[in-house]
């Protein structure tokens, strides 16, 4: 344990109960879990099996394996149960299925494929409508609320039509042997509450629990925790009220309150000790995050050194933000012999980046979207990839409700519950279903003709697609289905080109790897879940990050931009009352945090929306951070930029550089 702090070892070595780690930000929280893991294993006799890690993300579950891995081999960290807490669920309903009454190899449905159930019963094709009604339900679902209930307390006409729907909604779900994300959760905390042997069986299995990121915990997944670690309460749950963030998505920050209460036992450690950034960054960051409330009193310090001053940049519209934060970025860059991959440009909202993309492009510089979507993730691309899946494994219950309702063809709701049901009595897929006579014997011809009809016409694709070469079959396939007049009959026509313009582009890129691999569309599909066209998300690939607040909690950088620093922006316009003020001061806290050497903050004094110009405020966060380690420039009150000074500079750049190369 060398090179750790003495809170870093004590947080390691506590055993003797239920443990909190608070873990400022840049504090080596992850080194902590891991050395954790390590010593659970090494030195206390733990087996590897009955050891569980639960984090949020895919990617932070990765690189923690890949960390417990040069700990203990990872021949040793691949029997630890580390995943996100809906690959756990996943994992307890596969094994528990039948308690649930589910077949094992029930379906995981994606959030596209769940909108399309909810439009259909709720009547909607409105995407604003049908958006709230999915996160409506969805809140509903991880805080535990049952349809029933749901009923009882809607106290408005959407969250009526809500309830209504969720009730129905879980309906089809169970008669189509089918679960959404939110279950992955939900239906172990059910089965957990109901069934003490079945709860005990997986107490037993797993013996310590280390929970990463707990402040974003949702009422779900907290019982999960309490019904997993029951009266033992073996856990280390690490976590920082100063970076509670995500409360429009569930998590709830009362979770950290309660856990002194409802264990009593509760041990806390601090982690202050910032590794990540200077003096002045989080002298900044702790004054801004002294005007919320505290559940507990921590303050980050660092050893980093003073650093740079923090500059404020006050910009005459969003055009020229854009355009003088990539100047900066790129002055920056020449006289800090920094790499693109050192910067990160910082924004409240999506809508912000577009500006920053056309600016960066402009100057030829490389960048990366985060949180922008994948090409597989389009739902054009999923419609049509819905079918292939299907030419390759006709039991793919998901891509079979989605083929056979995308584009409409006569095959209602009705009909596959009746399907859904009738395979789930049969522990068989709905395709196999579809042809059996006892299933027939349950719908009427008028119900049954376009279902078969749907399932012959995959059986001739599926003969040709394993024998053909891939450009032959797809054209006939698209041609078949005529999907380029329904995203014609579904969207306006801008929006339908762009779409269709995407499945061509997929088609193309389908012919040609079969052509180069000599592939069928059969096999072709199989690599299509390993493949990502757009992966160049590489650790290795020179380019500036351009992400949302929320989709960089976690990461850092050398250099922070965090832009449009506006009342209305960062705090968002419908974020401004007082409860919800303090969520938006832990955003601008998690920006600040981000930066390891230096932050540059900009805002815009007016701002155009539209074909308007509308007047903007700078934050109030840039008065809490404090004047004494902010410098300030742009704006009315700064003269004219001086001409002479600014070739000057130029020159002096271009001499140092002569002097420095070859």
């Amino acid at each position: 344990m060398s090179g750790l702090n003495p809170q870093q070892r004590e947080a390691i070595r506590y055993l003797d109960g239920p443990l909190l780690v608070l873990a400022g930000a840049g504090s080596g929280k992850t080194r902590v879990i891991t050395q954790k893991i390590a010593y659970l294993v090494q030195e206390c006799g733990f087996q590897p099996r009955n050891v569980a890690a639960i984090t949020f993300t895919n990617k932070a579950a990765k690189e923690m394996l890949e960390r417990v891995g040069k700990l203990l081999g990872s021949a040793t960290a691949n029997e630890l149960q580390i995943s996100t807490f809906h690959s756990l669920g996943v994992r307890i309903l596969r094994e528990e299925a039948k308690a649930l009454g589910y077949k094992p190899r029930f379906s995981i449905l994606d959030a596209a494929d769940c909108g399309g159930i909810i439009g259909d019963l709720a009547r909607t094709v409105d995407k604003g409508t049908l958006r709230r009604l999915q996160a409506t339900i969805s809140n509903w679902k991880n805080a535990l609320v049952s349809p029933e209930a749901a009923l009882t307390l809607a106290a408005s006409e959407h969250e009526n039509l809500a309830a209504h729907t969720y009730l129905s909604y879980e309906a089809t779900l169970k008669a189509y042997q089918a679960v959404d994300f939110d279950d992955l959760i939900k239906l172990p905390v059910e089965l957990f509450s109901g069934n003490a042997e079945v709860r005990e069986k997986w107490q037993n299995r797993l013996r310590y629990l280390l929970v990463d990121e707990y402040q974003d915990t949702n009422a779900c997944q907290y019982q999960l925790l309490k019904l997993l670690t029951g009266v033992r309460a073996q856990f280390t749950a690490v976590g920082d009220d100063d970076q509670a963030i995500y409360a429009w998505r569930g998590a709830d920050i009362a979770n950290l309150k309660k856990l002194p209460d409802e264990f009593p036992a509760l041990k806390v450690v601090k982690l202050e000790q910032n590794y990540r950034s200077t003096v002045r960054i989080l002298k900044a960051a702790n004054a801004v995050i002294a005007h919320n409330e505290k559940l507990f009193e921590k303050k980050l310090w660092s050893e980093l050194g003073h650093g740079d001053p923090i500059t404020v940049t006050a910009c005459r519209d969003n055009e020229a933000e854009a355009e003088t934060v990539v100047m900066k970025l790129q002055a920056h860059r020449f006289e800090n012999r920094t790499k693109f991959k050192d910067y990160a440009i910082l924004y409240r909202s999506n809508h912000q980046a577009r500006l920053f993309e056309t600016q960066l492009r402009n100057h030829k510089i490389p960048y990366l979207l985060s949180g922008g979507q994948s090409f597989f993730d389009r739902a054009e691309i999923k419609d049509i990839t819905s079918y292939l899946r299907l030419l390759a494994n006709a039991d793919d219950d998901p891509a079979f409700i989605r083929a056979a309702t995308t584009p409409k063809r006569g095959i209602g709701a009705a009909t596959l519950q009746a399907l859904g049901q009738y395979a789930g009595e049969r522990h068989i897929s709905l395709f196999a279903a579809a042809f059996q006579e006892g299933f027939a014997h349950r719908v009427q011809g008028r119900q049954l003709e376009p279902l078969l009809e749907f399932c012959r016409f995959i059986n001739r694709m599926q003969h040709r697609a394993g024998r053909e070469p891939a450009q032959q079959v797809l054209p006939d396939l698209l041609k078949a289905i005529d999907y380029e007049a329904h995203l014609y009959d579904q969207e306006e026509e801008r929006t339908a080109q762009t779409r269709w313009a995407n499945v061509l582009e997929f088609a193309e890129w389908i012919n040609k790897k079969g052509e180069e691999d000599g592939k069928t569309l059969v096999d072709l599909t199989q690599s299509i879940a390993l493949i990502n066209m757009l992966d160049k998300q590489d650790a290795d690939y020179d380019a500036v990050q351009l992400s949302t607040l929320h989709a960089a909690k976690g990461l850092e950088y050398g250099h922070v931009f965090l832009v449009g620093v506006e009342e209305g922006i960062l705090p968002h316009r419908e974020s401004t009352e007082p409860g919800k003020v303090e969520e938006e001061r832990r955003l601008m806290y998690v920006g600040i945090t981000r930066a390891q050497r230096s932050l540059h903050l900009s805002y815009c004094e007016r701002r155009k929306q539209a074909r308007d110009f509308i007047p903007s405020e700078p934050s109030r966060f840039i008065a809490e951070m404090g004047k004494e380690d902010l410098r300030f420039s742009g704006g009315k009150a700064a003269a004219e930029p001086d001409k002479a000074t600014g070739n000057a500079r130029l020159a002096a750049m271009k001499a140092m550089l002569a002097g420095k190369t070859p």
